[in-house]
């Protein structure tokens, strides 16, 4: 079988890809953003939130955990979850390396 598409890209362009695809839908950033105001929290009460089902809402906190924005810990019959600050300070890093470029380039 021949060479996926990604094979052609390093781990960190990788990397990057799969969390800003994470972060592409409103509804993970609105969870990200919910999780900021109250540290953490269990998955019923980000289905308080939002206006989507629980079985969605379950589906897009998997793909948050997925792409390591956040990370989970079970308690009791309940998953509480918070920020994954690591990858965070990865696309601090990231994001600040082009800053710093475009601010610092004259460009056509």
């Amino acid at each position: 079988m021949g060479a996926t598409k990604t094979d052609h890209f390093t781990d960190h362009q990788n990397q990057i890809a799969v969390i800003a695809k994470a972060l592409g839908h409103p509804a993970r950033i609105a969870i990200i953003e919910h999780l900021l105001k109250v540290n953490t929290c269990i998955t019923g009460d980000i289905v308080n939130e939002l206006p989507l089902a629980q079985p969605t809402v379950s589906q897009h906190l998997k793909e948050l955990k997925n792409a390591g924005l956040i990370k989970g810990s079970i308690e009791g019959n309940s998953v509480c979850y918070c920020i994954d600050e690591n990858t965070f300070d990865i696309l601090r890093e990231y994001f600040s390396k082009i800053i710093f470029t475009v601010t610092n380039q004259k460009c056509c």
